[in-house]
Order: structure tokens, then sequence, then C-alpha cells
């Protein structure tokens, strides 16, 4: 039997792992599951923890209010340590691009413990775009033993542009799907957040979802995407909701420009079951997060990309994705086209979803089997 740990600290993480940790749990007869969470986010990692209906096995409980990426990579190698000494893991399985899955890896790959990366090979090749992510990837790249790559072209820049056998490598397509399909049935219309929500929504106007939280647009490119925002919602046959990031430099700027706008409704951060529901209702989505890139060509609803380049170049190729970068009138002109152009819209909405039809955690248990 093999003894697998699955380690993440984030609500993306958690969310991604989720499927993987049920699956593997399926199978106890071929492996012992354990899960540890370093709680690089507190209260958003805890909601998704309740809705899969995990319990981890270890918590290291590390958040701490404006934590700087130099003290949580330091505290995130000497704690996942004491656990990696204690559980003695045959495999520790890591997930995409935060400092969670750097650190964890590198504790591990010190501890010669063999490391397998989900969602593995997304590449921008801009060290600073997505930042940390970027370099968070690249890193962990270098140090795991396998990994689980979410499509074809992730597998290539790993083996083609990096140097890493064939042999080491397995599209599986992304395990986001997975949990988002999961999720979709089992969400509970009656929640009393979700039932809030239907109060505030105007059905007349067509919804737009937004979110937007990357470090790399703190700042004066933040404070114009939030214009950009204020331009849009003029539109009266449009309504906006913006589940606003708890980073005070997000949430202070979010709520002093945008708080007063009737079109506009900022929300705290959003259980993952609310989100997806709220995704679903949408008529499309404003967003720099990497997994609703994914998600949304499942539910057929078109994503702008507030960000520059994106390693997700598979959605912006099929069409359902547009990267409008952090520029205010590309924004404002993209919105509108989406609004008024039918055809446009019809084009933006997924056929066939590039990350996969949700068996990746199936293609990642079968094949930690056999390695």
């Amino acid at each position: 039997m093999k003894k697998i740990l699955v380690v993440f600290g984030t609500r993306p993480e958690a969310i991604k792992m989720a499927p993987v940790v049920h699956e593997l749990r399926r199978h106890c007869d071929a492996f012992e599951t354990k899960v540890c969470v370093t709680a690089q986010h507190r209260e958003m990692l805890d909601q998704v923890l309740s809705f899969f209906r995990i319990t981890p096995d270890y918590d290291l409980d590390l958040m701490k209010p404006n934590q700087n990426l130099h003290d949580l990579s330091a505290a995130i190698l000497v704690s996942f340590k004491k656990v990696l000494e204690e559980f003695k893991p045959d495999w520790v399985l890591v997930h995409g691009d935060t400092t969670t899955s750097t650190m964890a890896a590198l504790a591990a790959y010190y501890l010669q413990i063999k490391v397998a990366h989900v969602e593995a090979g997304l590449r921008t090749y801009n060290t600073y775009a997505p930042f940390p992510e970027e370099i968070n990837r690249q890193l962990t790249g270098r140090i795991a033993n396998f990994h689980f790559a979410p499509t074809e072209r992730a597998a290539s820049n790993l083996i083609m542009h990096e140097g890493v056998a064939s042999n080491k490598v397995l599209v599986t397509g992304n395990t986001v799907i997975d949990a988002l399909l999961w999720g979709l049935k089992h969400i509970d219309e009656k929640r009393v957040e979700i039932i809030a929500l239907v109060e505030k929504l105007d059905s007349t106007k067509k919804l737009i979802v937004v979110t937007g939280h990357r470090r790399e647009k703190f700042g004066e490119k933040f404070e114009e995407f939030c214009d950009a925002l204020l331009e849009i919602a003029n539109n009266r046959d449009v309504q906006l909701i913006y589940p606003v990031h708890l980073n005070p430099n997000v949430k202070d700027v979010a709520y002093d420009k945008l708080k007063n706008h009737p079109s506009i409704i900022l929300t705290a951060p959003l259980d993952y079951e609310v989100f997806i529901w709220l995704l679903n209702k949408s008529f499309f989505i404003i967003t720099d997060s990497g997994g609703i890139q994914e998600e949304a060509p499942t539910l057929k609803k078109p994503v702008l990309v507030t960000r520059d380049v994106t390693e997700r170049q598979e959605a912006v190729e099929s069409g359902v994705v547009a990267l409008v970068g952090t520029n205010k009138a590309v924004l404002i002109e993209k919105c509108k086209k989406l609004l008024s152009n039918e055809s446009f819209y019809e084009s933006m909405t997924a056929k066939v979803n590039p990350y996969g039809e949700g068996s990746a955690s199936q293609e990642i248990a079968s094949m930690l089997k056999k390695l």
C-alpha cells in the first residue's frame, strides 16, 4: 500500500485537489491517503473543505495578516518537514503554482521523498506575470518526480522545452472540471447565502460576474480596472456582482471606488458552492483567475481575462476566453461587444472544454498505482 500525502494551502488548490482526495480514498486498498493544509488562506480554505467534506489530518495554520512571501515560505518549509517526518509518505502530491506547493515540494525533496505535481506544465515564461505563480510552477516542475499535465500544451512545455522525460508526464485534463461537476450536483439552493443573492439580483438585467485579485495589478492598474467597471455598470441593461478578495490592496480600493454604484453589488468572498451557482447564472465573466478560465467553458460562459498573459492559452485559442489585459478601453470595448453582438457572444461559448470532461482524478489515481 502506498502512503500518499496531499498538501495544499489556498482555496483554488483545495477545490482542485478535493476530487483527487476523494478518488484516492475510494481506493483504500491501494493507498493510505492523508491531507495536510498549510492554511495559506484560512477562511476561504475552510469553506471549501467543508463543502467537499474533507477534514485535514494535519493543519499547519500558518496564515497571518499581510504575511509576506519570505515569512510564509520559511514557515511552510520548516512546519511541513515535521509532517513528512511523522507520516513518511511514499509520494507527496502538490498542486499548481502556490507558495505552499513549491515549499512543500522543496521540503519533500530535502528528505528524498517523491513529489507528484498536479496541474503541471502551465507556463507564460514571463517570470513576473503572473507573480509569483510563474516561478512557483517552474521551481516545482524542476523538483517533481512525476507530472500530471492538464493539457497536451502543458505536457509539451515540460517535454519539449524543459527536458522532462515523456514517461514522467501524463495528460489528465484538469481536476477543476471534476470539482465543478461534483459541486454542481451538490448545490443547496435553499442556502441562506443563495437566497440572499437571489433577492439582490435583477432578473431583467444581464449579470456580469467579476473577480480581480492578482498581485501584479495592485496599485494604479487596479484603480483603472475599477474605473472600467464603473463605466460598464452605467449600461442600464447590466448588473455587476463582485465578490471582493480580502487582501487590503484589493478590498480597500474596490469598496472605495465601487460601493455607491447602484448596478454594482460588492460581496465578501463567496463559498465555492455559492460561487459556482453564481457563475452558472452569469451572462459572462470578467476575471484574472486561472481556475475560472478553466471552469467557465463547461458552463458555456464567455470570459474576459484582465491579464497581459495567461498560462491557459488553450482557452484563448479555442475562442472561449479573450485576453484583454489591464487597459480600461479594451475591457470596456470587449464588454460592449459581448452585450450587443449575439454572434460574437455565441462564438465565445464553448462547444468542448479544452480542459477535459471531468475524469482527471481517476487518471491520477490510476497512474499513482503504477508508479
